[in-house]
């Protein structure tokens, strides 16, 4: 009986790939098949060929199948298409199973982008990978839109049972409290200096910083810093934090609250109000889940380079579990942080507040959209949804807003969450001269305490067009006028 002669160009006619996979399938084939007739042993690789998981576990074929399957792996993992029909998803759960890696989907999914003729294109290309995962189902981008860390600033995510934590962010809960209060707004300017000092001694700004005298608050008593070891060593450091607002673009501000309308969503009466509008999140505590977890995340998904920030933890995983009721533990404490600051200047000013508005912008939620549960991550984004109301702010010289959702699906319930940079802080300061900035301070009669150059007006988008971007998102119901500003030194 003749010994079979199988020749690369054999494979070659038949699609088998150029690579080491041909000297495999001669040697397999010369050894175990010597006595088959070309044709036989042709068919015989052709099946292979087809679907190489059928024989994974039939040796010595296994050796040809997974030599394949390695091959169609590789382009998977260079984003380039395979001549063979061979299933891709079945590849991905073969490389997930062995070693975490995720690919993302070859074309994203549709999503709705508000004003984007205003927002950067390192935003929208940060988006357009984010709608490639393929724990995605929807999402959107706000108009105040900017470059971030794996989602962009703005973005809104919606996915299936998984949660990322740089689609959350380092400041787990950061978010908006505004405190309205029926003194006449002309005081403002009568008793300056009274609101200034309120200001200075009753907040707490710096990165790392901690007051000397703790506040006693049910927050750092509860249950989640004895059930997880990591909130356990930050516990005391959370405590001592309480009530602080750190850096950045974070402020505690007076200004004038406006309400022009009669039947307003607030109940309030038309006229002007001192407000205190506070900006901040959950400080050490929040940051430091945020680093935790993201690690972890990066470790058990394994992404492409572009996407490696958007690692997610599945919430059937122990991991995601502790991620998801620490991320809500840090978003309830950016809450209390705010209630104690205005709870203290409420005090000095001897006045309860008549009306209390608040959100965060930098979180995940459960919530259901077309039927099913998803969840839903809004890193820089207001929740929108209807009559559910929010703060949007714009700068140190311009107004922000009070409003109210109208629950549009097309924007995940969403609206954005302030102006939004046009400038990174390196431009800012390189670009904006110390003098501009107060000139610009003063022709608006804002007092600045604190504050950079990195966080001058001149660096924000026009609040004006990004809340003419969003009038299928949010009704305007009052505007708020910063008049005394309180940021970092």
């Amino acid at each position: 009986m003749a010994k079979l002669k199988l020749q690369g160009k054999d494979l070659r006619k038949i699609n088998y790939p150029e690579d080491r996979t041909i000297a495999i399938v001669i040697d397999v084939m010369h050894k175990h098949y010597k006595h088959y007739s070309l044709e036989d042993a042709l068919k015989i690789l052709e099946e292979i060929l087809a679907n190489p998981f059928e024989y994974t576990e039939s040796e010595p074929l296994s050796k040809i199948a997974n030599a394949l399957i390695e091959y169609n792996i590789r382009l998977l993992r260079k984003g380039e298409k395979s001549h063979m029909t061979i299933s891709e998803e079945l590849l991905t759960d073969a490389l997930q199973t062995e070693s975490n890696e995720y690919f993302l989907r070859k074309d994203k999914l549709n999503y709705t982008s508000f004003g984007s003729i205003n927002i950067e294109e390192g935003a929208i290309k940060q988006m357009e990978t984010a709608m490639r995962l393929p724990v995605t189902v929807a999402g959107a981008l706000m108009p105040d839109a900017h470059q971030g860390y794996g989602l962009p600033i703005g973005g809104v995510l919606a996915t299936q049972n998984a949660v990322i934590p740089f689609g959350v962010g380092v400041d787990i809960g950061c978010r908006m409290c505004l405190s309205v209060f029926d003194i006449n707004d002309k005081m403002l300017k009568a008793k300056e200096d009274f609101f200034k000092n309120t200001l200075k001694e009753n907040t707490l700004f710096g990165a790392g910083r901690e007051f000397a005298k703790t506040t006693v608050h049910e927050i750092t008593d509860r249950k989640e810093f004895d059930e997880n070891p990591l909130l356990k060593s930050l516990q005391f450091k959370a405590a001592k934090q309480l009530g602080s607002s750190g850096s950045g673009n974070h402020f505690v501000e007076f200004g004038i609250v406006e309400i022009k309308e009669v039947n307003n969503a607030l109940g309030l009466a038309v006229g002007n109000y001192i407000g205190l509008l506070s900006h901040s999140g959950s400080r050490g505590l929040g940051a430091t889940i945020a680093n935790h977890y993201t690690k972890l995340a990066m470790q058990t998904c394994k992404l492409q380079n572009e996407a490696k920030h958007l690692a997610w933890l599945s919430l059937d995983t122990q991991e995601g579990m502790e991620y998801w009721l620490a991320m809500n533990l840090a978003g309830d404490y950016a809450s209390a942080c705010h209630h104690v600051i205005h709870d203290k200047i409420a005090k000095v000013l001897n006045e309860e507040p008549i009306c209390r508005v608040e959100n965060h912008h930098n979180f995940a939620w459960k919530e259901i959209h077309n039927g099913q549960e998803l969840i839903v991550h809004r890193k820089g984004a207001t929740p929108a949804g209807k009559n559910v109301l929010g703060i949007i702010p714009g700068s140190m010289t311009a107004p922000g807003y009070i409003v109210s959702g109208k629950g549009l699906e097309a924007s995940l319930n969403s609206a954005a969450h302030g102006a939004g940079r046009r400038m990174s802080r390196s431009k800012a300061i390189s670009s904006i001269t110390m003098n501009d900035m107060k000139k610009l301070l003063k022709d608006h009669g804002v007092t600045l305490l604190g504050g950079g150059l990195d966080e001058a007006p001149q660096a924000y988008k026009d609040i004006t067009k990004v809340m003419q971007a969003q009038t299928d998102l949010v009704d305007i119901v009052g505007a708020f006028y910063p008049k005394i500003v309180k940021m970092d030194q």
